[in-house]
């Protein structure tokens, strides 16, 4: 593997002209917390062996940081700052990045100072919900749309962030004031085996999104982490600065991270073909119905920070109430449908209340883990929802079994702690920890107006 990355040094001139530029020196081993920021170690081409073997050291305390970089102390298993574990690259994920030519990145997997499962493992987390759906016979695909906001580097001011761009939304005069940043990105994620659907200029001012193609959850997890570093080095390349931050400005448009996914038995979507609504099957349903009897828990993990909150408000297409529906872009779940031109397999569910504070592995595990429990309870969803629910009375939206989602970290938190499907997912330890970092959180922003805590969360995604 270190070969490629070598030989890929010595071929690639396309962002290269200096070859002293191309040389691979380092490889950055990143990994996931608990609030959606990636973390890292670098180590030396000549050392990337050892770390193989034996990983590198890092501390236990990464699953107590909080958003803001605080260590609680408030999850008793890590109630100290003693002991190591190690985090080992997945080397079969290896990839020489474009933006930064000296080095390689890879996903890391952290496992206890003896080599050992560790209970704080995000990515470990997913991929043990991986295998229980695989012995179900079940299996997933998920891709993400990535919206963010670019500025110039220097567009920062307190409150006011100068967007790149303020014209009309999703026309072509919006990609031509990012042309060169644009064609960069394009071919750094190509170069970095990120596959993508499409680039375009978004909504809201200076926002714009591309959208990964669907991959095994594991892997598209990985995509995620590795697309958000594509972005960031694309950015700085060009005198713009990338937030993928929930909220950028209070008031504006926010930052999803839009989470599709669909299930398949036996090679056959199981969210198309059947008797259901929109053509979906007896088991889809049943995914369905799991993920929308779970939203609740389920969106404490995929949308669990203060910035997240704030951008979560009805009429905004970001799901904030918990209600499905066939291609309803105000709907939590949105049912997208196969149809005849895009085939069977296109069928997925799109979850709108994700976003970049999430971790990736930790979003998909407990998606994976409400949708089997609703296969295995046979569970029947009701009917989808083709309106904007926040318009109807208190009355109707009850009547239809349409609630808001959690708008406190109390409430949020509640959903999460009294769930034991989604808990179970996660690992009690790792539950806690969970807990302990999101009431760090609350309590930093204790007393802080809407638009102060929106811009602590501004450049940390």
């Amino acid at each position: 593997m270190l070969d490629q990355l070598t030989a890929g040094a010595a071929q690639d001139d396309t962002h290269d002209p200096d070859p002293a530029a191309a040389e691979v020196v380092g490889v950055t081993i990143v990994w996931s917390d608990n609030n959606g920021i990636s973390r890292s170690r670098t180590v030396p081409i000549g050392e990337f062996g050892a770390a193989v073997e034996r990983g590198v050291g890092v501390t236990p305390l990464f699953a107590v940081f909080d958003s803001h970089d605080g260590i609680t102390f408030e999850h008793a298993p890590l109630g100290t700052p003693s002991g190591d574990i190690r985090l080992v690259p997945v080397s079969d994920r290896i990839v020489r990045l474009a933006g930064q030519p000296g080095f390689g990145w890879v996903p890391g997997r952290q496992v206890a100072a003896d080599g050992s499962a560790w209970p704080y493992d995000q990515r470990g987390v997913l991929e043990r919900q991986v295998d229980r759906a695989a012995a179900l016979g079940l299996d997933f695909l998920a891709g993400y749309e990535m919206e963010f906001h670019l500025s110039r580097a220097d567009g920062d001011d307190g409150d006011d962030v100068r967007p790149i761009y303020e014209g009309p939304s999703y026309g072509p005069t919006k990609m031509l004031a990012v042309d060169a940043f644009a064609a960069q990105l394009l071919r750094d994620l190509d170069h970095n085996g990120v596959p993508i659907g499409q680039l375009h200029g978004e909504y809201g001012p200076g926002q714009f999104e591309f959208n990964i193609a669907p991959a095994d959850p594991v892997t598209a997890a990985d995509l995620q982490l590795l697309a958000r570093q594509t972005v960031h080095a694309a950015a700085r390349a060009h005198g713009l600065r990338a937030s993928f931050a929930p909220l950028v400005t209070l008031g504006q448009v926010g930052n999803g991270w839009h989470l599709h996914t669909s299930l398949s038995r036996a090679g056959t979507n199981l969210l198309s073909g059947g008797d259901g609504p929109a053509g979906i099957t007896a088991e889809g349903g049943a995914y369905l119905a799991g993920l929308l009897r779970d939203l609740p828990a389920i969106v404490a993990v995929t949308a669990p920070s203060l910035s997240s909150l704030q951008r979560l408000r009805p009429g905004y297409w970001c799901g904030a109430y918990a209600f499905w529906g066939v291609e309803n872009r105000e709907a939590a779940l949105r049912l997208v449908p196969a149809t005849p031109l895009l085939g069977a397999g296109h069928a997925n569910v799109e979850l709108k209340p994700s976003d970049a504070s999430a971790n990736p592995y930790l979003a998909l595990a407990v998606v994976i883990a409400a949708g089997l429990a609703g296969i295995e309870d046979g569970l029947t969803p009701p009917g989808p929802v083709q309106e904007n629910p926040d318009r109807w009375s208190g009355e109707r939206r009850a009547e239809h079994g349409v609630h808001r989602l959690p708008t406190t970290v109390e409430e949020q938190l509640g959903a999460l702690l009294g769930n034991r499907r989604v808990r179970s997912a996660l690992g009690e330890e790792l539950t806690d920890a969970f807990r302990a970092v999101r009431t760090s959180d609350a309590a930093r922003a204790a007393g802080r107006d809407a638009a102060e805590v929106v811009r602590s969360y501004r450049w940390l995604y």
